[in-house]
């Protein structure tokens, strides 16, 4: 669940308080990815996979729309590797950013990379198929700047605001301007954190924040941060680790040192703070 601040009178968090499951009934908000339901989000990711096809080759390149299953895989793999906790992954690996950074295009990954699971097996032969300058070609047609920017990641956060080029094409044809920017909460995370319970636990989370060193007022705040500091350390992903300077090497290990510290801690405070609220919330939500 992603969260959001968002302001309002006294009478309008009573208003959310009292009346949240009739407002979930008017959205008609479904419980996958941007409040769809199930079909509606197996209809989004063939529009969007069949436009991707169609972008690349209208930039002279072979892309294989990819089944809604193979995007489904890379999902449920995103911050998780079989056999470790939610807890294991964030104390090992923060957010899989800067920790799991290697230079490489998620194509000739080997190991963990959500992105190469949904890219499917025929795009990543396709690819392993080409010379090294077209590889790059591809992917900045394919990507644009940012190459671990894949559609099945950006719809498992629920955020594109990374995708570009053909990817970002294609999505913009099926999502929405509000859905593609970086600040959209899907219609059921929007009413929840529009709670009054809600808001008081984003403030003791960012109390706590700070007293542990942290300048974030808020969860979603992090992720972002963290993708900054690893563009410009390796100038949008252009420097492959075997090619980094002692300086760089050593920037690179202190960035992914902050990642695991901040992301366990962040991820304890939201355990602590907004799972109970979310919950409660959620039942009186959907009570009726």
């Amino acid at each position: 669940m992603r969260f959001v601040l968002a302001f309002a009178s006294a009478a309008t968090l009573a208003f959310f308080a009292t009346n949240t499951t009739a407002q979930v009934a008017r959205a008609g908000v479904g419980t996958e990815e941007f409040g769809m339901d199930h079909k509606q989000l197996v209809q989004a990711v063939e529009k969007v996979e069949s436009g991707i096809a169609k972008c690349m080759r209208a930039q002279g390149f072979e892309y294989l729309a990819v089944d809604y299953e193979t995007v489904r895989k890379s999902m449920s793999a995103d911050k998780n590797i079989p056999g470790m906790s939610e807890e294991d992954f964030a104390s090992k690996h923060g957010f899989g950013i800067a920790t799991m950074y290697t230079g490489q295009p998620p194509q000739l990954s080997t190991g963990y990379s959500p992105g190469k699971v949904g890219l499917g097996e025929r795009n990543i032969n396709i690819f392993r198929k080409l010379s090294p300058a077209s590889q790059v070609a591809y992917n900045r047609a394919l990507f644009g700047e940012n190459i671990d920017a894949t559609f099945a990641v950006g719809l498992e956060r629920e955020n594109f605001s990374r995708t570009g080029g053909c990817t970002r094409e294609a999505i913009k044809q099926v999502f929405s301007a509000e859905q593609m920017a970086a600040s959209y909460y899907n219609p059921k995370d929007a009413i929840v954190n529009k709670d009054a319970r809600m808001k008081a636990a984003l403030r003791k989370y960012a109390t706590d924040m700070r007293k542990l060193g942290y300048d974030y007022n808020h969860p979603d705040e992090i992720e972002p941060d963290v993708h900054k500091r690893l563009a410009t350390l390796t100038q949008s992903g252009t420097i492959a680790v075997e090619k980094m300077s002692p300086d760089q090497r050593d920037a690179l290990k202190k960035l992914q040192t902050f990642e695991r510290q901040v992301a366990l801690k962040s991820m304890q405070l939201v355990e602590k703070y907004f799972k109970p609220v979310e919950e409660q919330i959620e039942r009186e939500m959907f009570a009726k």
